[in-house]
């Protein structure tokens, strides 16, 4: 247990809060729950206090997603229309040639992002031609003065290295539930086999981006549970993506009972106290959200959100409508990189 007592620890956050947490002080489930338990009101208060002194709280940093290879994944995540396990709208197109990605991060940039997430739906990362092509762009995403995250699967210890040298920033790999609950999503990777996947990104230097989704049946102490994992971590995510899922026709969870918008922003105010450096980004979902409850999750210590009209195979809101809406809040979209804040 940390040096917070169980008990008093929704009111020692207000004065000794866990960003000061020694990292081999691990952060407890029941000090967790203490916070996702406290009134709403005060939950986002001391979430935003907490976000006030690291990050600038009328900023705003904003990433693109792009599917460099869609459909066709053996895995069978029950929320994901790429899996082949299940009948669904997406198609299967095939790794997109570096020059092409390199015209969306041209794209991207001129539109306000400074960072490029590049997916591709691979169960692991194989040697290869195409892992070359990887290579690839990221050093081309780096070169036009980018952040560069990849997601593509699970990797070994040398592919995290070879990412590294080619200048990556960060690799996302999403815890995406409570240990306890995974079995319910996934079946044909485990928890530990993700746990591993972010073992060897750190040990290559990569900075981690990992979250979670959001509405997949799971319990409040599931999402205790994934929060507990990723603040627990060896070293706190510096990224972490908070998906609401979108409920794909043909997946497993397309009927999924959608989760409460309080409990979503809970979620995000928890994730702000417990990982006070982290950018904590909106991501898959927003198109569902409205403004009032974006702003909420702002003012509760959300920073960063994906731009574009589409994340891998979901829809999400224009890069204008965006644009606008951050205008109404008075909020600004951040220009710096990662490593100018740190």
């Amino acid at each position: 247990m940390s040096k917070f007592g169980v008990m008093d620890y929704a009111k020692a956050c207000m004065d000794e809060h866990p960003s000061k947490v020694k990292r081999d002080e691990r952060i407890s489930r029941e000090e967790i729950r203490k916070l996702y338990d406290l009134p709403l009101m005060d939950l986002v208060y001391r979430a935003a206090s907490i976000h006030r002194e690291h990050w600038d709280p009328n900023g705003v940093q904003m990433s693109t997603l792009v599917s460099i290879k869609t459909g066709a994944c053996p895995e069978d995540c029950s929320y994901c229309t790429q899996s082949s396990r299940y009948e669904t709208s997406t198609k299967y197109e095939p790794l997109m040639q570096v020059q092409e990605v390199l015209k969306q991060a041209v794209a991207a940039k001129e539109s306000g992002s400074n960072r490029l997430c590049m997916g591709a739906a691979w169960r692991e990362v194989k040697d290869g031609p195409q892992f070359d092509a990887v290579i690839e762009m990221v050093k081309g995403v780096k070169s036009m003065g980018m952040e560069a995250c990849v997601t593509l699967g699970m990797l070994k210890e040398h592919q995290a290295a070879r990412l590294k040298e080619a200048g990556l920033d960060y690799y996302n790999h999403n815890l995406d539930t409570s240990p306890e609950n995974y079995c319910n999503v996934i079946s044909t990777r485990t928890f530990q086999d993700r746990l591993d996947t972010l073992e060897a990104v750190r040990k290559a230097g990569v900075h981690v981006c990992s979250g979670g989704i959001l509405g997949m049946g799971e319990s409040r102490e599931d999402r205790v549970g994934l929060l507990h994992e990723l603040a627990n971590l060896p070293q706190q995510p510096g990224s972490v993506p908070i998906n609401k899922l979108m409920r794909m026709p043909g997946t497993p969870m397309a009927d999924a009972e959608p989760i409460d918008d309080i409990e979503f922003v809970r979620t995000v105010a928890v994730a702000r106290l417990i990982m006070p450096k982290a950018r904590v980004r909106l991501s898959a979902g927003r198109v569902e959200m409205s403004a009032s409850m974006q702003a909420l999750c702002f003012m509760a210590g959300a920073n960063s959100m994906f731009a574009g009209d589409k994340l891998l195979t979901a829809a999400n809101p224009t890069q204008d409508k965006d644009l606008a809406m951050l205008a109404s809040f008075g909020m600004n979209v951040e220009v710096k990189a990662y490593q100018d804040e740190h």
